[in-house]
């Protein structure tokens, strides 16, 4: 049994970028479809997809290198756990590397980015941080 999924996707692609792994595959879930998507938007990896027609569905997050094969994420971490929650309101939302990096936010309108939610006024449950 797993006690955090969203600790275990950031860990697997943590992982898989260590070795320079192509692609992850992970159960799906929702909040960790739509959190693979938001990174794509943001640039952090090439793509996000759902597979079906196994036993179970899974997530396919293909990693995304420069021509160096360095890695597009330096830095993720988890902040908000199971075991100790953080919300925020609009008026704490963190800039992450003075607005290079970017904070992971779960609202009443979706998994956002820190920037969106400053620019629509709303709080919630602050996920985790990239760079």
């Amino acid at each position: 049994m797993m006690t955090d999924p969203i600790s275990d996707m950031l860990t697997r692609i943590r992982n898989g970028q260590a070795v320079r792994k192509q692609e992850v595959v992970l159960p799906f879930s929702k909040i960790k479809y739509e959190i693979g998507k938001l990174l794509v938007r943001e640039g952090f990896l090439e793509s996000a997809e759902k597979i079906t027609g196994a036993k179970f569905k899974e997530i396919k997050l293909v990693l995304k290198y420069d021509q160096d094969r360095k890695s597009a994420i330096e830095h993720i971490k988890r902040i908000s756990k199971p075991g100790q929650r953080i919300y925020i309101g609009t008026d704490k939302i963190p800039k992450v590397l003075n607005g290079l990096g970017l904070a992971v936010l779960s609202t009443s309108v979706g998994i956002i980015t820190n920037k969106k939610a400053r620019r629509m006024k709303i709080g919630g449950e602050l996920l985790f941080e990239i760079w």
